[in-house]
């Protein structure tokens, strides 16, 4: 006999009990993000990707060549952005860091890792969990296609659909 899942049990339970809906539409819930939640991503400028919304911040937050430091606006930037995602109780996400394409791809890899994690370190300095913030930096490995070399100087934010 076929080992039963949790799903299948649910499934199955929902389909056989003769219950109010609510239980019927509890074992069929899958996580996602709330109504309040995609209206403050569009608000903000994020696209939806896939199943994650992106906000490339290049038009907001960029970087000069081989720096990673944020500027006071752009700090700005990412303190009210944060306070906001926070406030509707998105928590995860994921801070992708980029560069242009001049110099060494090893440099350039920790060049943009080094970015990601100073926007990481803004939004946990506003009350995000470090373990629900993942960095990665892409290098110049992800170019946006059609623009200025610096504009690839850049770090999106990347929020699952949780």
């Amino acid at each position: 006999m076929p080992r039963k899942t949790r799903e299948t049990r649910c499934s199955r339970r929902a389909f056989l009990a003769v219950t109010p809906l609510g239980l019927i539409a509890a074992c069929q819930r899958r996580p996602g993000l709330t109504a309040e939640q995609i209206a403050l991503l569009r608000r903000e400028g994020f696209e939806p990707i896939g199943d994650d919304w992106s906000l490339g911040l290049s038009d907001r937050i960029l970087f000069a060549s081989t720096r990673s430091e944020l500027t006071a606006e752009a700090r700005g930037t990412v303190e009210n952005l944060g306070r906001a995602l926070h406030g509707v109780g998105i928590n995860r996400m994921r801070v992708e860091g980029h560069t242009d394409s001049y110099g060494d791809a090893a440099y350039n890899d920790q060049l943009s890792q080094r970015r990601a994690q100073a926007v990481a370190d803004m939004l946990v300095g506003i009350g995000l969990r470090q373990e629900d913030v993942v960095v990665q930096g892409l290098g110049s490995r992800a170019p946006l296609p059609g623009v200025r070399s610096n504009e690839n100087r850049r770090v999106a934010i990347i929020v699952p659909n949780q």
